[in-house]
This record gives structure tokens, C-alpha cells and sequence, in this order.
């Protein structure tokens, strides 16, 4: 499951339990990402689900579930 995955990638970037990763935290003001863990996740969720994030759609990626609305939506 998308979710499953992107949560386990989102825990361990920012070192927290992945049982407080919701799919409606947002990710700078709820999870505190700052702007490399964001991209650092965009790289690795790129190489692991196979897909290029648009530049444009960075900025769109506010919560974890758009993260894998935008994943479902591009594999």
C-alpha cells in the first residue's frame, strides 16, 4: 500500500514513530520537515516508486496523503 510505504520513508527521514504519521499531517507544520527533508523525501519517493515529481507540484504536496494522492495518481 502507497501509504504504508510513505509513511515508513517519512518516519525515518524525520526520526519519528510512523504510527503519528496521518494522512491528514501536513508535512512542514505538523511533521516540522523543513525544506531538505522535503526534498530529500521527493528524491527517495522518486527512485522508490519509479516516477518524476514536477517542480510545480512540490508546492501542491502539503499533507502526507496528497504525497500519495500524487503517487497513485503517477505510477
Amino acid at each position: 500500500m502507497v501509504f504504508d510505504t510513505v509513511a515508513g520513508m517519512i518516519a525515518k527521514q524525520l526520526k519519528m514513530d510512523v504510527k503519528d504519521i496521518t494522512p491528514d499531517k501536513r508535512l512542514v507544520e505538523d511533521l516540522k520537515a523543513d525544506s531538505a527533508n522535503v526534498m530529500v523525501m521527493i528524491m527517495d519517493l522518486e527512485d522508490t516508486f519509479n516516477i518524476t515529481v514536477d517542480d510545480t507540484a512540490i508546492n501542491t504536496l502539503r499533507t502526507v496523503g496528497d504525497v500519495v494522492k500524487y503517487i497513485e495518481a503517477h505510477q
